[in-house]
């Protein structure tokens, strides 16, 4: 006897998780499964319509290319990560691409190097790292984000900041908080303080683990601003009454009255969005040259996104913020899907137009009956019947 047929919402999986045991994909890799994949593409559309909203428009670059265009500045950052193939036709080695970022950045360069600036840009895609990490295992992602080129301003970092707070949100996430920080603030201190390189590569290592008894010791003469930083991690309000209190030499009180300027504009375009703010903090921000932020959500553990100001490869200072489609669907509140209506062999056309126009989501029965319509429809997984003059629940 054939085993019995079961609809979607028996199979499990289809919530978008392969199920541990089946076997069929390398670590890290999933099928994303109805209604889940629908979800997701909604989401990405969703937030490229908010950048196109402040202006940004979208590119698409290619999922592989020349290795190294890939790995051009930054780009070694994640040298580890790639995944390599030799190019049949033209024998150079090329790279999946592990993040959409510095494609950006090639096109301003090359394709769009005579456009005006600042250039706004924003893209959605897929991305293929070698390894996932703790908080991601996943090894293939979906990205979406902006980049701001061309543009010193302050105003940049407040507007991209701002940009990825809103898309989110207008998304229907809630309890969004921006974390804040400025990897050159600590380096600053250290060089005015005149910590001799492998000193100060040991405080920065302290400042990393946030390490109070280490810094102490590592910090030298600018161990007690250093260790004010750690401290001061909190509420981004509270932190920068505290930094404002310090004797920073010339080049950090500067960096502090940028944080303080963000802080400012940040608060009052999105005034319930929590901002914290973290001096110390480098980590994972090595090649920002400016201000970097890191968005999070309450319901959901780790980042849904993070950038900040850097420069290109071609030299060019620029902004931008990257957000990640998984975390961010973890964020996203239950979505409801409409029902399904099971149609009887023979509906007419009109008929299943009108439901469609109606919200309705229709599967056609495309031959006829053998047994109850009812049954017929649950076996595809329908919840609802059009009776022959109404929707009704089965």
């Amino acid at each position: 006897m054939p085993p019995r047929s079961r609809s979607l919402r028996e199979i499990p999986g289809t919530d978008g998780q392969l199920a541990p045991s089946a076997g069929l994909l390398p670590a890290g890799l999933r099928d994303v499964l109805p209604p889940r994949a629908e979800w997701e593409a909604q989401a990405s559309e969703g937030l490229l319509a908010a950048f196109a909203r402040y202006g940004y428009a979208r590119v698409k670059p290619p999922l592989i290319e020349f290795e190294e265009t890939l790995l051009a500045g930054s780009g070694q950052d994640l040298a580890d990560q790639m995944f390599r193939v030799m190019d049949p036709v033209s024998q150079r080695m090329m790279g999946l691409r592990t993040d959409i970022t510095l494609q950006v950045a090639r096109i301003a360069a090359t394709r769009l190097r005579d456009a005006a600036r600042p250039l706004r840009m924003a893209y959605a895609g897929q991305v293929l790292r070698v390894r996932g990490s703790q908080l991601r295992p996943e090894r293939q992602f979906a990205q979406a984000g902006v980049e701001l080129i061309g543009a010193e301003a302050l105003a940049a970092d407040v507007e991209v900041a701002v940009l990825a707070a809103e898309a989110v949100a207008g998304l229907g996430v809630g309890g969004l908080s921006l974390d804040i920080t400025q990897p050159l603030l600590a380096p600053a201190i250290m060089q005015a303080a005149g910590l001799e390189p492998k000193q100060a590569r040991a405080a920065r290592r302290a400042l990393d683990r946030k390490d109070a008894a280490e810094l102490k010791a590592a910090g030298g003469a600018a161990a007690p601003t250093l260790l004010r930083l750690l401290e001061l991690a909190g509420p981004a309000r509270a932190a920068l009454d505290g930094l404002k209190t310090l004797k920073l030499p010339e080049e950090a009180a500067r960096i502090v009255a940028d944080l303080d300027g963000l802080v400012r504009d940040v608060a009052a375009a999105a005034p319930d969005l929590l901002l914290t703010l973290d001096p110390g903090e480098f980590r994972g921000f090595e090649y920002h040259t400016g201000i970097a932020f890191t968005l999070f959500a309450r319901n959901v553990r780790g980042e849904l996104g993070r950038g900040g100001r850097y420069m290109t490869p071609a030299g060019e200072t620029a902004t931008g913020f990257t957000l990640y489609l998984d975390s961010v669907m973890r964020a996203l509140p239950a979505q409801p899907v409409p029902p399904m209506v099971y149609l009887p062999f023979g509906t007419d056309a009109g008929v299943a137009a009108k439901l469609r126009g109606e919200g309705h989501r229709t599967w056609a029965a495309l031959e006829k009956e053998t047994g109850d319509v009812a049954k017929a429809a649950k076996t595809a997984g329908c919840s609802h019947v059009w009776d022959g003059q109404a929707v009704r629940k089965i």
